[in-house]
């Protein structure tokens, strides 16, 4: 049973397909005006619109989709983002870092490892999560109850 599950907000979610998609969009538009400029391929029109549009609208739609599916759970078994399964007998720390533009969570194991969390996060524009503050809270209360006191479950 999951005591608390954290998601990118649908803003976080839409605007990092929208980067991807934007990257991917200039991607392809640097490879056709390349092969269109070396005279090996003559691209229509509605290429240049579909990598120009396209691309972000396509990335936009697919962050909302595969966005909000990643995340982190936390069990009575540990924290889990991603693929990484931190028990709490192994959690000694857990923080809110800067990283780049974002403010994070990062577990940080015995073994002297460390993990950032996929969620919650908060940052500038569409990557701020006016929850955030809260998520963090319960997070902590969530690792100490189970580092100090336990929870039952």
């Amino acid at each position: 049973m999951d005591h608390a599950s954290f998601r990118p907000t649908w803003q976080q979610a839409f605007a990092h397909g929208l980067y991807l998609g934007g990257i991917a969009a200039i991607g392809v538009l640097l490879l056709t005006a390349l092969l269109a400029l070396a005279g090996a391929f003559e691209p229509p029109g509605e290429l240049w619109l579909a990598a120009t549009v396209g691309l972000p609208v396509a990335g936009a739609v697919l962050g909302l989709l595969v966005g909000r599916v990643t995340g982190t759970q936390i069990s009575a078994r540990g924290i889990r983002t991603g693929s990484v399964v931190a028990p709490w007998d192994e959690v000694v720390d857990l923080r809110a870092e800067r990283r780049g533009g974002r403010t994070v969570v990062s577990v940080y194991l015995d073994s002297g490892a460390s993990v950032q969390l996929q969620a919650p996060y908060s940052g500038e524009l569409f990557a701020v999560d006016p929850k955030f503050e809260g998520k963090m809270f319960t997070l902590s209360h969530l690792w100490r109850s189970h580092r100090f006191g336990g929870l039952p479950g």
